[in-house]
């Protein structure tokens, strides 16, 4: 036997430094900070690695040396502070990292991060926004303006600057040729205050001579139709206008720029019109060929005109922009039973449709969109005042390739009308339209309902995630609801790196906030009423403390906390003295399951429970926030506040026993949450009743938006995970399986968006892509998997399994903003797996399933074997002497009995029920038919069907 000493053991590679990166985004190109933060991972194969130092060095254009730290003692490696002097506009530097560890060696040099700043100043823009200079009817829809401007190139080129923005949106051409691949720029903000612009590197696309610049401009949400009922046009103007300012630097070092000035010309082209909810229309035939290139003759053209009026802010974007992704081929192309012709991509997704036609000029094709079908035809209802529709009328000459420019569509559906000749899949693609965001979290079980439903959350999210986080994509609404993203922004952060996107939404939500604090219901704020309310307004909080949470960055913290703060003093003038906010208009536990189709607020738990639990907890996440801020006067105070509004709540909805007014899921999982019972024989309390009105619904959802994100954790904390996992799996109706039995691929807006007959709900509001609801994936990833976060960024983890509900496996991986980190289990012949990847630089904590054995570790691969029984992988046979919890432990056995009872005795069928579901101790199926008749046939028929179904 040979023993090998660490000297005489084979070095390791040094370790490397990868992906670094500035700010939030990953494109570090017309960033809008002169002084960004940076970040970068370390991979290595050295176990429990430590960063114990860095170094940084900065480059100019030219290759000069800008500045160099040395080596930092520090183990910082995520938004570490700039380091060297601040940047100009229009600067470019390149960036390199290095770093030890504990064995003091450093890496290479990372590869260069190239860094160009964008526009910083108001007086670094010379460009006016200019719009055509002519009348338009602007109560409806026009024509898209094109603009255009023709401008020398003297000599050769070193590099060429395009900043453009828009009153509207844009899509901007050079010398014929399309300047970048963003859509439906520059996106959405609260326009009065923000207005993004976009920074494109167009070298490439001069010459020297004659060049021209162009671009198209279309409504979008700046003047196009927005809200419900109709919706409002002209929100922010009734004027669309370019911003261009190109910069060319030639050869020699002078500097030349073509803005747009009084010298442009406008006139209109093929689209007729463009609306977001609406769809595109667009004449072929009325397209100027040539428009954007170089001696086009537009002596026809109109004169432009600048505007007037105050300038928003400019400012650089924070997160990535909107793109085209992928595209999908259609999976069928069928009639319905009137005889339309229906296109079946597959998938619920967002964006629209590109098709390649050949047809005589003036031939229409009309699209028509929808996300599902109602007894064979396209199920339209759900749009409500959105048309939906694009068409596209021939030039005719050969083929045509088209897709819309300015608009966007919710759809797995399309109906085609008026196809010349025969249409086939080749012919057409659905194009999949959203924010770019980088891919961070995966999760995979043995259970494939929930694998589809975990797809289902990310679709729902990619479609939803478009410039905004809206609440849906397809009817006259697409606004971006505070209370959604509040309780998915920790599904969404672990799924995409949405640091950057929800940092510039927060910074629309500031800019709307009420002078009183009050926070629109909307951001940006569209609708005719603010609307402010509980668990919409409380995104104020939440969401800049789960993006500390999850992505370590306290400067999300700084620039929101006044917001934070005046949320929370809002709510305390409306609650008043009494501490208790129970006036005012409230969404309540929005779309409780009880709830009727046409009021969707009235659902089982009072509206004040609601406020009053979100007030403590809004007042607890600014103490919180200004701990972290260094702010302690502030964070004693409103810790106070909220240890006050937590006795309130005890006083008014709580009795000493620990009975919540309401006596709903959703009280108890908020008041269980939210840390709003005082003692420990209340909160005991609390969680049994929990568990009790969980199973007397049979384990079907019996929460809404206030309560489903909270309900899982609710019952896991509470010791109640076999619980959680009922409530997963339950497939009947409500339940987060049933849209999944029902072929859904995207996440419902209401647990029955579409009944079991196949018809759509008959409520106003459905929608069949609505992500809020998909907050679950949250605790899939937490707890069923076992991966979180133990501190800010995932410096540190927590990792702590909970196998159970028959699962065999389940692994998420989740790329934190250190690397990857990954947790998976399996459960096979006795024995559990467990196996753990903690990135470099990070620890975490692991709790392994059954044992209860803690390990604190550090990083690389760590693996556990050990015998592990799990008595749910083989249940027990239903016989008449199981209760109910043996009996949903078998799907198809419970179907089975309850449709025997009501067959038998249909009358005693919800006694059945409730008495069988019921916390009564030994509550059997033979004593649950107690008092039907013919109770002794109705015992020997289950029981036969029982062992028939068994064998």
């Amino acid at each position: 036997m040979t023993v090998q000493s660490p000297s005489d053991a084979p070095a390791l590679p040094a370790p490397r430094v990868l992906d670094l990166r500035a700010e939030y985004r990953h494109e570090a190109f017309g960033t809008g900070e002169s002084a960004p933060r940076l970040s970068w991972r370390t991979e290595t194969d050295s176990a429990n690695w430590r960063q114990r130092g860095y170094a940084l060095q900065a480059f100019g254009a030219a290759g000069e040396l800008l500045g160099a730290t040395g080596r930092t003692e520090s183990g910082e490696s995520v938004l570490v502070p700039w380091p060297f002097r601040p940047l100009a506009s229009r600067e470019r530097v390149q960036v390199q990292v290095r770093v030890w560890g504990d064995d003091q060696r450093p890496s290479d040099w990372s590869a260069p991060l190239d860094l160009e700043v964008g526009l910083l100043a108001p007086e670094d823009w010379s460009a006016a926004f200019v719009t055509p200079d002519r009348d338009e009817d602007t109560a409806r829809p026009q024509p898209s303006p094109l603009l255009r401007r023709e401008f020398d190139v003297r000599g050769p080129v070193r590099r060429a600057r395009l900043y453009l923005s828009a009153l509207g949106v844009y899509e901007a051409r050079l010398n014929g040729r399309r300047v970048g691949d963003d859509v439906l720029a520059p996106g959405w903000t609260s326009y009065h205050h923000r207005l993004r612009y976009q920074t494109v590197d167009v070298t490439a696309l001069l010459r020297e001579g004659r060049n021209a610049l162009g671009a198209s401009l279309g409504d979008g949400w700046y003047r196009g139709r927005l809200g419900f009922g109709g919706g409002r046009r002209n929100i922010y103007g009734d004027r669309l206008a370019l911003l261009a300012q190109l910069e060319i630097t030639y050869a020699d070092g002078a500097v030349e720029r073509v803005v747009t000035d009084g010298s442009w010309r406008a006139s209109t082209g093929a689209i007729l019109a463009a609306d977001l909810y609406d769809g595109e229309t667009c004449d072929a035939r009325l397209e100027p060929g040539g428009w954007s290139e170089a001696g086009f003759d537009d002596a026809g053209w109109w004169a432009v005109r600048e505007v007037g009026g105050p300038r928003p802010a400019l400012v650089a974007p924070d997160g990535p922009p909107v793109r085209r992704i992928e595209t999908l081929r259609p999976v069928s192309i069928t009639g319905s039973p009137s005889g339309k012709t229906l296109v079946d991509f597959g998938q619920n997704l967002v964006g629209w449709v590109r098709f390649t036609v050949r047809g005589e000029a003036g031939h229409t094709v009309t699209l028509r969109h929808a996300e599902v079908l109602e007894h064979g035809e396209l199920g339209t209802r759900p749009l409500r005042f959105a048309a939906a529709t694009d068409r596209y009328t021939l030039r005719g000459g050969g083929p045509e390739t088209w897709e819309p420019t300015f608009t966007f569509h919710g759809f797995r559906y399309v109906e085609v009308g008026d196809w010349p000749g025969e249409l086939t899949p080749e012919d057409l693609v659905a194009v999949v339209v959203h924010s770019d965001l980088k891919r961070t979290g995966w999760f995979e079980c043995s259970d494939e309902l929930v694998n589809r439903l975990h797809g289902n959350v990310v679709w729902g999210m990619r479609g939803n995630f478009l410039d905004l986080p809206t609440d849906c994509p397809q009817r006259d609404e697409r606004l971006g609801w505070t209370g959604d993203i509040q309780v998915f922004s920790p599904t969404a952060s672990f799924l995409y790196d949405v640091n950057g996107f929800l940092a510039s939404w927060l910074a629309d939500l500031a800019a709307d906030q009420r002078e009183d604090g009050a926070v629109p219901a909307v951001i940006p704020q569209v609708l005719p009423e603010t609307l402010p309310a509980a668990a919409w307004g409380d995104a104020a909080t939440v969401v800049p403390w789960v993006l500390y949470r999850r992505y370590g960055d306290t400067r999300v913290l700084e620039r929101q906390y006044g917001s934070m703060k005046a949320w929370v003093e809002y709510v305390r003038a409306r609650a008043g003295e009494t501490l208790l906010w129970d006036q005012d208009f409230q969404f309540g536990d929005w779309l409780d399951p009880a709830a009727p189709p046409t009021n969707p607020a009235a659902g089982r738990t009072l509206p004040g429970v609601v406020a009053t639990a979100y007030f403590a907890r809004s007042a607890e996440l600014v103490s919180q926030a200004a701990r972290v801020l260094g702010n302690t006067g502030d964070a004693q105070a409103y810790a106070a506040l909220a240890a006050q509004v937590r006795a309130a709540f005890v006083r008014e909805y709580v009795t000493p026993n620990g009975r919540v007014l309401s006596d709903s899921s959703t009280a108890y999982a908020l008041a269980l949450e939210f840390a709003l019972l005082p003692g420990e024989a209340e909160r005991d309390r609390a969680a049994r009743r929990l568990r009790e009105l969980v199973r007397e619904s049979g384990y079907h959802i019996s929460t809404g938006f206030a309560g489903t994100p909270l309900i899982c954790d609710a019952l896991t904390h509470a010791g109640e995970v076999d619980a959680a996992y009922q409530l997963l799996f339950q497939r009947g109706c409500p339940s987060w399986l049933y849209p999944v039995t029902m072929g859904a691929t995207t996440v419902w807006e209401r647990w029955d968006s579409m009944l079991p007959d196949g018809s759509i709900n008959p409520g106003e509001m459905t929608s069949f892509n609505h992500y809020a609801l998909g907050a679950v994936a949250d605790w899939l990833h937490r707890s069923v998997a076992g991966l979180a976060p133990a501190e800010p960024g995932y410096r540190r983890l927590t990792v702590r399994p909970r196998p159970g509900g028959g699962l065999t496996h389940a692994r998420a991986r989740h790329d934190t903003p250190y690397g990857p980190a990954e947790v998976g289990w399996r459960v096979e012949a006795g024995q559990i797996e467990v196996e753990v990847v903690i990135a470099p630089n990070t620890a975490a904590d692991v709790t392994l399933p059954g044992s209860g054995e803690r390990h604190a570790v550090g990083s690389g691969r760590h693996r556990w074997v050990y015998p592990y029984a799990d008595a749910r992988l083989h249940p027990p046979q239903v016989t008449l002497d199981s209760d109910y919890d043996a009996l949903v432990r078998h799907p198809e056995a419970e179907a089975l009995v309850t449709r025997l009872v009501g067959e038998h005795s249909p009358d005693h069928l919800g006694g059945f029920q409730r008495a069988l579901r019921s916390s009564v101790a030994g509550m059997s199926i033979r004593r649950a038919v107690w008092g039907t008749r013919h109770r002794e046939a109705l015992l020997d028929r289950l029981e036969a069907a029982l062992r028939e179904l068994q064998a």
